[in-house]
């Protein structure tokens, strides 16, 4: 999945939860809520970060779970 802002992605379709991992920063976010046809538009979209930006952030209630201890 290339992408300049995405490093990667995981979705729980248990709880709805969709983490994401931000390039360059290598942090992690849980999204909560997140319904299963909106995870599978994200791995189809062609540029992650645009759809990202129009249909995730601002969209969803979301906390740093992890935070990268590279550079």
């Amino acid at each position: 999945m290339p992408s300049a802002a995405i490093q990667s992605m995981n979705y729980d379709p248990a709880t709805r939860t969709l983490s994401v991992w931000f390039v360059p920063s290598g942090n992690r976010y849980d999204y909560n809520d997140v319904s299963p046809q909106t995870y599978t538009e994200f791995r189809k979209a062609p540029s992650k970060g645009r759809f990202f930006n129009a249909f995730i952030r601002d969209r969803y209630s979301y906390h740093l779970v992890e935070q990268s201890q590279s550079g």
